[in-house]
């Protein structure tokens, strides 16, 4: 099996501005990132931005680059585009691991295309997780998922899903936000406009669901340390990697 991995990487962020070129133990955050997903299976590894400056930082540490349009809404849009920069075809898997995650374990990019490849009908796999504290049910911050028996999402949401969900149950799933996407989904997931779904959750990957694309989800195969959206965040970070 073959796959590739596109990391999107903007230079804004609303919360920690710049993020993704912070240092982390001598390092920015993106070449964490960039070396995580080096160490998977995937054949090639491109860094997508629209700022000349991650483009200078990323060309530095040995990365590929690729430089996408300005206009782009979502890191989504910004994949499909490298896809077709560098001429991939419909039946190539593309996996998007997103800058911010700069521990994230180069199992579970092997375990989301492995899943894509395994599973015909979806056009989607992504990760998700049990969730052990009763507070992130209720948190909208943390998105949930219910599947089928298939692994098929059935829906996901801010909201706490299924109703009167327990942590001390175990019947309560937060998503995980990395795709391993069909190309040929990609370049059609780009042409559909939002759904309403999408808009009133703030959830992209319910455009495909509304669409009819297959999304398998399974249990990442290992524990995936979270990513970085606040000071609080980079300083976890910079402190598991120093106790390393």
């Amino acid at each position: 099996m073959s796959f590739s991995v596109v990391i999107p990487a903007r230079y804004a962020a609303t919360r920690l501005p710049a993020k993704v070129l912070l240092d982390i133990g001598g390092k920015p955050m993106l070449q964490h990132t960039y070396e995580r997903a080096m160490a998977s299976n995937a054949e090639q590894v491109f860094i997508a931005t629209d700022d000349e400056r991650i483009k200078q930082v990323a060309e530095q540490f040995g990365a590929r680059v690729c430089m996408t349009s300005a206009a782009h809404r979502s890191g989504t849009d910004r994949i499909q585009e490298v896809a077709t920069q560098i001429g991939m075809s419909e039946e190539k898997l593309l996996v998007n691991v997103q800058a911010d995650e700069p521990l994230i374990p180069p199992e579970v990019i092997n375990q989301v295309a492995e899943n894509l490849q395994a599973n015909g009908q979806a056009g989607i796999a992504t990760l998700c997780d049990t969730i052990s504290v009763q507070q992130e049910i209720d948190d909208p911050n943390c998105v949930k998922v219910v599947m089928d028996s298939r692994g098929h999402a059935l829906y996901f949401s801010r909201a706490t899903i299924p109703w009167q969900a327990s942590a001390s149950c175990r019947n309560s799933y937060r998503h995980i936000g990395i795709y391993a996407y069909r190309v040929s989904i990609l370049n059609q997931f780009v042409q559909w406009p939002q759904s309403e779904l999408e808009i009133q959750e703030k959830l992209e990957q319910l455009r495909a669901l509304y669409h009819g694309v297959v999304i398998h989800v399974a249990v990442a195969s290992v524990s995936i340390p979270p990513g970085v959206d606040t000071e609080q965040d980079l300083q976890m970070v910079r402190a598991h990697l120093a106790a390393q």
